[in-house]
């Protein structure tokens, strides 16, 4: 067991924490992250616009009052879960420019002003210039990325080889900080303008093209098995597993979720099936591994002192999604018994959900509910009030609670002797 977990860290799991941890990488998945509360916040106006209620009674009023008033209803969400690039650009701009020691809100500025000057403004009757908005939205969230990106690499390189305007010592920091970014502010227009506005390029369709299949295959069977499989693999070795694989992962799965959102308030169909909130609210019930399943199982079923005494501390955090304290107690971590469960489980949910989502069983999540609510009930929010929804998380939770069992019954009597040892010799 050694020897493969040794070899696992050698040849897998080491390099892929050392990539989680490239700088570029990091700046990205930190900028997703300060995106999130506008995300999650933009989300809940889509289910005040299109409430997850009965027509029955009063609450067909409440949907009728909704729909007479949507367009000031969505307000909210437009200016913050649909325009989440622009919260992005700041935040990689920061986060980046930190890691560099350069000036964070000169990185973060910088970002924002170059992806705006992507999006080429357009004069309407009676309106006079108007910047479209679509782009900086999940359609906008990669080319976010690559300009913010180039941006704090001009500005870094302009600090590196002292290409800025230097103040006397006299002069206060925030104005000494405001000069020196004057060069790389003026190097990133004329270059950006230069592409969009002098070539008229535009970044938005090339960029779109050249990821249209990475996009095409996150959203299938395949793409969604993956980054399952490769979650809990880490897990299972003690490597945080959605850290890593989420580094990568988190901006597609959040460019699905906007699309969806975007789908929703236009009126058009669900386009994608595997935004973040298709694995938290179906797949990592309880945690990574879909652990709630294994929980009720220890509280019910075990006769190790230790393990029923476990599952019943583990079963409260387990139902609002925290689950280290059964990886790291049980432990499922290095441990052959638990680690075949921890892994088959979330594949066979993962599958029945996306069937079931693909055929039209269950709708496609659009909202990011807050990740600690219970399955059921962010499930119903994600779907924006589909009951099936809560029909889908209780059958995957009965699959996950049938799967450990037997596993969990082996290990039961291996820690049932172990006591029984320990009660003996003592």
């Amino acid at each position: 067991m050694q020897t493969f977990v040794n070899f696992l860290e050698n040849n897998l799991s080491g390099p892929m924490a050392r990539l989680s941890e490239q700088r570029h990488l990091q700046a990205i998945r930190d900028g997703v992250i300060s995106a999130l509360p506008f995300i999650i916040v933009g989300s809940f106006f889509l289910i005040l616009a299109f409430p997850p209620l009965p027509d029955a009674w009063i609450f067909g009023d409440i949907k009728q009052w909704a729909a007479d008033n949507i367009v000031e209803i969505l307000i909210p969400y437009r200016l913050t879960m649909f325009i989440m690039s622009l919260y992005v650009a700041f935040g990689i701009g920061y986060n980046l420019s930190k890691s560099y020691k350069l000036d964070p809100l000169s990185g973060a500025q910088i970002s924002v002003a170059v992806l705006l000057l992507t999006i080429t403004p357009k004069v309407m009757d009676g309106e006079g210039w108007v910047l479209p908005m679509t782009n900086l939205g999940g359609q906008g969230l990669f080319v976010s990325m690559v300009v913010s990106i180039l941006a704090v690499e001009i500005l870094r390189f302009c600090k590196t080889k002292n290409i800025t305007i230097k103040m006397p010592e006299q002069v206060p920091a925030s104005v000494s900080r405001s000069f020196e970014a004057l060069i790389p502010v003026a190097i990133v227009i004329l270059l950006i303008s230069s592409v969009t506005v002098l070539a008229g390029v535009d970044l938005h369709k090339l960029v779109g093209v050249a990821v249209a299949p990475l996009v095409t295959a996150g959203d299938s069977i395949f793409g969604v098995l993956v980054p399952v499989f490769l979650i809990d693999f880490f897990w299972s070795f003690g490597i945080h597993g959605v850290s890593v694989v989420g580094t990568v992962a988190r901006p597609l799965w959040e460019v699905f979720l906007v699309n969806n959102a975007d789908a929703v308030a236009s009126g058009q169909a669900i386009p994608h099936i595997a935004p973040e909130t298709f694995y938290q609210w179906f797949i990592w019930i309880g945690g990574s591994g879909a652990t709630l399943g294994l929980v009720l199982a220890m509280v019910f079923f075990s006769r190790s002192k230790y393990l029923k005494a476990l599952g019943k501390t583990c079963l409260v955090p387990g139902l609002f999604n925290i689950n280290e304290p059964v990886i790291f107690g049980a432990p499922i971590v290095l441990n052959p018994i638990l680690i075949i469960p921890f892994i088959t489980v979330p594949l066979i949910t993962a599958t029945l959900s996306y069937v079931a989502t693909t055929i039209g069983l269950v709708s496609p999540t659009y909202i990011m509910p807050p990740w600690t609510l219970p399955a059921p009930i962010g499930a119903y929010l994600a779907t924006g009030g589909d009951w099936r929804a809560i029909v889908m998380v209780l059958i995957n939770v009965g699959i996950s609670f049938a799967i450990y069992f037997p596993f969990l019954k082996m290990y039961d009597k291996k820690m049932l002797k172990m006591e029984e040892s320990e009660q003996q010799a003592a």
